[in-house]
This record gives structure tokens, C-alpha cells and sequence, in this order.
């Protein structure tokens, strides 16, 4: 399929970008593309989730978000505060559940992911805890249900287990056992395979040492089906990602065999280049990095790239490819330890690391530096060009 041309002209009545979802890709590619194009953000939020700190937030933290207009203020950028319910890629319209139908140009499709629940479970946030599993399944969460998993654990104190050892779970069981374990609730990590596999030996024995110390009881090589085969109270949920494409999928675009959306090296939709998708709904890849992983690390910076690829076909220039490699992997350990991990540009680990207050520092900076880079984006868009591979 062709892309059909953006004409030039004045961004009112020129380009017309719709952008779907408000999370660290859209936002980002909504700001960078604001000053050259009329932009449309469709999210039924208000206020923009800090999704790293979802654990902190688990722990007790008061808030890990932030008001959409704070960013959006003096950009021209409109909100639409309704979800995107079909889409017509031929027609260029995309239906949301108020009722209106949106016309674009270009549709930056920014929809990320979601914790996967086994038999497509919704967790907590709805319908109460376990909705949509099993009737004897415990009391079941996920990082987007943080709020719900404080709540419960402040409320009704009981035996945890975080199932899936990667970065989202050893992050989750560092914050529970830090906070909920000297009040006597005791935090299990189940995990299918070694702990923090995508981790150098040497930082995977300091993130076990880590959480050992914090009373946590490490089970790997435990594979669990679902939240129904563990012996706990509650379940936390951090076995896998989903790409959120079912819109995607029902209007025709090719998904690659991941389930994400087929793109090319410009991150356009290989079937319908109208459409960018940044973030973890879109499966691009680089020559140095690879396959991206689903991370804020990767959402930033394809959002920008997205953003800058309409603004250079608005010009009448062709697309650049992506060019995009991993620097370093942070991992929180609770609040006073962590593990920077030092990374290849394909994320393969190096045997640098930094270790303990240090390293927390450090996944402080970095997490903090999301919002600023947002925040530069809604100031100073041109100088958001390239963001590095930190996550």
C-alpha cells in the first residue's frame, strides 16, 4: 500500500495527526509533533501514569502520575478524553466510545501494553480482585493495579507472590518486601527460569543476595500456568507483556509473529504506512539492537523518532529508519539498594554493574529523567531528537 503525501501548508488546516494513547510514546511523539501539525491525543485518562514506578506505588507511594494538562498547556495540542473503539485505515477514521469519529492524516497508533493474565483475566482494577479467573484463584494484581495491591495489603495483611522473575517482578518483590515484610507478610518470586535471565551472573547474584536480605523466597525454576496453582493470599502478576493490537488486528494491519504490529525500519505499519506505531504495540527493530523489548527505554525514543518522521514527510523528505541500542539496564531494589546493569547496544549484559546506593541513585535519575525528556518535549520539541536506550 502507498503512503499517500502530506501536503505543506499551515498546521491548521494542513496535517491533521491523530495520536492514540497518552502514555511515554504518544505523549512524547504528540509534543515533538505539535509545533508542525495539528495534533489530536485521544486517552480517557487525564493524567499521565509514571508506569516504572507502579511498584513504588504498589509500596505505598501516594502518586506515580501527573495531569496531562501540565504538559499539553500552551502546545495546541487537543485531548480527547475517550478510548479509541475501531478503526477504518482506508477511510482514515478512527471511532471512539463517546460517539465521534476522528479524521486523520497520519495516526500514530501508541496504544503500548498490559500485563497478560492467563485465560485473558482482567486482575483488580476490574470487576475486584481475580476478575475473569478462576473461582478459587487468591486475590490477583498487576503493576497496573498498584493502587488496588496497596489497598489490599495495607487493609487485609496476608502471604504474597510475585510471579515472573524479570525486571517488573524483582522490582515488585524488592518494594513489597521492603514495605509489607517486617509488618509479617511474607513475599515469595516465583519465576520458570533463572532469576533476572537478561542479567549478567554477577548482577543477577547481587539482585538475589538483594532480595534474600529483604526476607524474600526465591523459587526459581517454579513455572506457574496461572494465579490458581500458587498457595498465597495474594498473586502479583508479572509473568508477561501483552501489545495492546486488538484494534489493529480488527482493522486489517499485519501483526508480526510476536502479536505486535508489523513495522518497518521508520516504525510505519508495514501493510498501511499512514499509521507509525512507537511503544510496545509496534515490533520494530534496529540493526545494532535487535527485536526491542517492551520498556520505557524503547517507548521514548520511538515515540520521538515516529514524530520526527511525520515532521520530515511534511517537508517532502522520506522517512528515516530508526536508529536506536540499549546503554545501561536500571533496577530498583526497594529504596536504598538497586543494580545498573551495563548493557551492550543489543542489551546483551556487560560484567560492569553498579551496586547499592548508588545504583539506586542512579534508577532515581533516570526515572525522574522520563518526565523531564517530556516535559523538554513540551518547551523545546526541536531539541528532542535522540533519547539514549536507559530503561
Amino acid at each position: 500500500m502507498k503512503t499517500t503525501p502530506i501536503h505543506p501548508g499551515p498546521h491548521a488546516t494542513a496535517s491533521r495527526v491523530l495520536v492514540l494513547g497518552a502514555g511515554y510514546a504518544g505523549l512524547m511523539a504528540a509534543l515533538r509533533l505539535a509545533p508542525h501539525a495539528h495534533v489530536t491525543l485521544v486517552d480517557p485518562a487525564d493524567r499521565f501514569t509514571e508506569r516504572v514506578r507502579l511498584h513504588e506505588r504498589a509500596a505505598g507511594r501516594p502518586d506515580v502520575t501527573h495531569p496531562l494538562a501540565g504538559f499539553l498547556r500552551g502546545t495546541g495540542i487537543e485531548h480527547i478524553a475517550a478510548r479509541a473503539t475501531a478503526l477504518d485505515p482506508e477511510a482514515r477514521l478512527v471511532t471512539t466510545d463517546d460517539g465521534r469519529s476522528l479524521p486523520y492524516d497520519r495516526l500514530v497508533y501508541a496504544l503500548g501494553s498490559r500485563t497478560a493474565l492467563p485465560g485473558g483475566g482482567a486482575g483488580a482494577a476490574d470487576g475486584g480482585p481475580s476478575a475473569g479467573l478462576g473461582a478459587s484463584a487468591p486475590a490477583t494484581y498487576t503493576a497496573e493495579t498498584a493502587p488496588e495491591l496497596h489497598k489490599h495489603l495495607r487493609d487485609r495483611p496476608g502471604s504474597v507472590a510475585v510471579v515472573g522473575g524479570g525486571l517488573t517482578g524483582i522490582e515488585m518483590a524488592a518494594e513489597l518486601a521492603e514495605t509489607y515484610g517486617p509488618a509479617g507478610t511474607p513475599v515469595r518470586l516465583l519465576t520458570a527460569d533463572r532469576l533476572g535471565q537478561g542479567l549478567a551472573s554477577r548482577g543477577a547474584d547481587h539482585v538475589r543476595s538483594v532480595l534474600r536480605a529483604r526476607g524474600v523466597r526465591i523459587e526459581e525454576g517454579h513455572r506457574v500456568a496461572r494465579p490458581e496453582d500458587v498457595d498465597a493470599a495474594v498473586v502479583v502478576w508479572a509473568a508477561a507483556l501483552a501489545p495492546n493490537a486488538e484494534l489493529a488486528a480488527s482493522a486489517g494491519l499485519a501483526l508480526a509473529p510476536s502479536g505486535r504490529i508489523a513495522v518497518d525500519a521508520s516504525l510505519r505499519s508495514v501493510s498501511h504506512p499512514d499509521i507509525y506505531v512507537p511503544g510496545d504495540a509496534g515490533a520494530a527493530t534496529t540493526p545494532v539492537a535487535g527485536a526491542l523489548r517492551m520498556a520505557c527505554a524503547t517507548a521514548l525514543p520511538t515515540g520521538a523518532h515516529a514524530a520526527v518522521s511525520i515532521i520530515g514527510e511534511l517537508k517532502g523528505e522520506q522517512p528515516a529508519p530508526l536508529g536506536f541500542g540499549y546503554l545501561i539496564q536500571c533496577v530498583s531494589l526497594g529504596r536504598h539498594d538497586g543494580l545498573v546493569q551495563f548493557v551492550r547496544p543489543d542489551d546483551s549484559p556487560r560484567e560492569r554493574l553498579l551496586t547499592g546506593r548508588a545504583a539506586a541513585a542512579t534508577k532515581e535519575q533516570v526515572v525522574r529523567s522520563t518526565v523531564r525528556f517530556l516535559r523538554l518535549a513540551a518547551r523545546r520539541p526541536s531539541l528532542v531528537r535522540y533519547i539514549p536506550g536507559i530503561g
